[in-house]
């Protein structure tokens, strides 16, 4: 028996402004709120994994060693929707396939282009 991913979990100091830039940013809804600063979204596809957001007390000093791929039809609109969130672009790819974006508090995700869509 294999392990499977059942959450991908991003570490936070504020877990509600982080929990509003997820949301908004995906189209999701919190489903499960823990008294020891843990929230659980919605599951990113019919069979997960859960996306989860953890407080912690350290800031991000670093380059995240993992980060979501979000697919997108097109830069511009996803771009303009994540900087009016809080995001903010740290650079775009040379071969023009992948944009990284940095949420409210410094963690990295990608916008990717020309994905198929999940079943």
């Amino acid at each position: 028996m294999f392990p499977y991913v059942r959450a991908v979990a991003i570490d936070c100091n504020d877990l509600e402004a982080q929990a509003r830039f997820w949301c908004a940013l995906l189209g999701m809804k919190i489903t499960e709120r823990e008294d020891d600063g843990w929230y659980e979204l919605e599951p990113m596809s019919d069979h997960g994994p859960v996306l989860c957001l953890q407080e912690v007390p350290e800031t991000k000093t670093t380059k995240n060693r993992i980060h979501l791929d979000l697919a997108v039809p097109d830069f511009q609109t996803a771009g303009e929707r994540a900087r009016a969130l809080g995001a903010t672009l740290r650079n775009r790819s040379d071969c023009g396939t992948f944009e990284v974006w940095q949420d409210p508090e410094g963690n990295e995700f990608c916008f990717v282009c020309n994905h198929p869509t999940p079943a």
